[in-house]
């Protein structure tokens, strides 16, 4: 019988040990439920241009968001709220976007807008421009080093994935590095990095190539 009471204790301290966790799992889960509540809500504002189902719209140059990182989006989020990003004059679509992220007031809601289209359906879009997958694959060597052989990305490297993005979209950001309308920005590391390898891409073929490449990956 006198080893009934470290029994007890023990079980008594299991019993507080698994009701402290239960309450932490339900707080959670209302704060997680919340947090994709608020970002629905924040996110009415994109869909105008995004799309409700986040499927972008090519007419007013807003791209699918749906498969692109999660850490990705929220990085250029706030590139556009400080001005890192579509500040420069050739940058009319990123001028378009700047004021409609400062509506994000700050990280939590940057959060929550981005965990909500996480949520949201993704399909590969279909191909809307003509491009030799073939040559592209070539170009796309220099860009495997970091994105990866498959186009999946690189978390460690912070080098977003590149299949599921929008040829045209692509084509156009290409562009804008290769013109120092994008990436130009001290602040913006990753777009320096980019810029000198986009500046091998000599035309706007290889380009189209290269896009056409990164569709073809699986």
């Amino acid at each position: 019988m006198a080893a009934a009471g470290p029994v007890v204790a023990d079980s008594a301290r299991m019993n507080r040990v698994l009701f402290v966790a239960f309450g932490m799992l339900a707080c959670w889960q209302t704060s997680g439920a919340a947090g994709l509540l608020e970002g629905k809500a924040l996110y009415a504002v994109c869909a105008g241009c995004h799309g409700f189902q986040a499927e972008g719209n090519q007419a007013v140059g807003a791209p699918k968001l749906t498969g692109l990182d999660s850490a990705y989006i929220a990085r250029q989020l706030r590139y556009f709220e400080d001005g890192t990003r579509g500040a420069h004059e050739a940058d009319l679509h990123g001028q378009r976007m700047a004021p409609f992220a400062l509506a994000l007031e700050d990280d939590r809601a940057i959060e929550d807008v981005v965990g909500y289209i996480e949520t949201l359906p993704h399909e590969r879009p279909a191909p809307t421009l003509a491009g030799d997958a073939g040559r592209g694959g070539q170009s796309y060597a220099l860009c495997a080093a970091c994105h990866g052989l498959n186009g999946q990305g690189n978390a460690q490297l912070s080098a977003p994935a590149l299949t599921g993005l929008d040829d045209w979209y692509m084509v156009s950001q290409l562009e804008l590095y290769r013109a120092g309308a994008r990436g130009a920005d001290p602040a913006d590391t990753y777009g320096q990095q980019m810029r000198p390898i986009v500046g091998t891409l000599r035309d706007e073929q290889q380009l189209l190539d290269l896009a056409a490449y990164i569709g073809s990956l699986e």
